[in-house]
C-alpha cells in the first residue's frame, strides 16, 4: 500500500516540525551532492532553520557559487533586450497578482467568507489556523496587560515612597514649629518678668512725672459783653 498524500503546509507541532526539518534537510543535502557528482554541476545550497542556524553545501565553495550567480545575473540583465525585459516584468507582475489574489482569498476565508467550496478537512484546517491565531492574540494581549500591571505596580511603589518621604518632612517641620513656639513663649515670659521687676520711669526735665495722675477741673464760663450769651460758654482745662 502506497503512502498517503501529504498536505504541504506548516507543521504546527514544534517537535514534529523539527524532526521533519532534520530528515528533509539531510535528504536535500544528499541530492545536491549527488547532482554535483553525477552531472558535473556546480551546486550551492544554503538553508537557514527556524532558529536561525545555517546549513550549506557547495561543490566548490559557497562564496564562489554566489559570486558566479551574481555575475551571471548581471550579464543576463545587460544582454536582455527592452522587449524581453518588458515581458519579464509582465510575468513578474502577473505572478505578484496571483499571489495577491491568493492572499485575499485566504483573508476572506479567515473572516468566514466564501466557505461554500471547502471540504470538511479544509474547514478543520481553517479552524485550527484560527485557533492558533486566536491563541497567539490572547498570549500577546495577556503579555501587554501583564506589562502594564507591572508598570502600574512600580509607579504605585514610587508614589508610596514619595508619600512616606513627604510625611517624614511634615513631621520634621511640625517638630521645628513646636520648638519655635516654645522659644517664643519662653521669651515672652522673660520679658514679662523683666517688666514687673524693673518698671520704667519716664520724667521730664521740668520736674513733672509722667506717671503722676492728672486732675481735670472744669472752670465756670465767664460772660463776655461783646458776644452773645450762648457763645460765651468755654470749656477750660486747668492742670493742677
Amino acid at each position: 500500500m502506497g503512502r498517503g498524500k501529504i498536505v504541504i503546509r506548516r507543521i504546527d507541532n514544534s517537535t514534529s516540525r523539527q524532526v521533519t526539518f532534520s530528515k528533509r534537510r539531510s535528504g536535500l543535502l544528499k541530492k545536491a551532492r549527488e547532482l554535483s557528482i553525477l552531472c558535473d554541476a556546480e551546486v550551492g545550497l544554503i538553508v537557514f532553520s527556524s532558529t536561525g542556524k545555517l546549513y550549506d553545501y557547495a561543490s566548490t565553495s559557497v562564496k564562489a557559487v554566489i559570486e558566479r550567480f551574481n555575475k551571471q545575473k548581471e550579464e543576463h540583465h545587460q544582454l536582455m533586450s527592452p522587449a524581453s525585459e518588458a515581458k519579464f516584468w509582465e510575468r513578474e507582475a502577473g505572478s505578484l497578482r496571483q499571489q495577491l489574489q491568493y492572499l485575499q482569498e485566504c483573508h476572506r476565508k479567515l473572516r468566514g467568507e466564501e466557505l461554500s467550496g471547502l471540504s470538511t478537512k479544509d474547514l478543520q484546517n481553517l479552524e485550527n489556523q484560527l485557533e492558533m491565531s486566536l491563541k497567539g492574540v490572547r498570549m500577546k494581549k495577556e503579555q501587554i496587560l501583564s506589562d502594564e500591571i507591572k508598570g502600574l505596580h512600580q509607579k504605585g511603589n514610587l508614589i508610596q515612597q514619595e508619600n512616606v518621604e513627604l510625611y517624614r518632612k511634615i513631621d520634621l517641620i511640625r517638630k521645628e514649629n513646636v520648638e519655635l513656639q516654645k522659644k517664643v513663649c519662653e521669651a515672652r515670659v522673660v520679658n514679662e518678668e523683666n517688666r514687673t521687676s524693673h518698671p520704667p520711669a519716664y520724667t521730664i526735665s521740668g520736674g513733672y512725672d509722667l506717671h503722676a495722675p492728672i486732675r481735670l477741673q472744669l472752670s465756670q464760663p465767664q460772660p463776655q459783653h461783646n458776644e452773645p450769651l450762648d457763645k460765651s460758654m468755654k470749656l477750660g482745662l486747668q492742670l493742677h
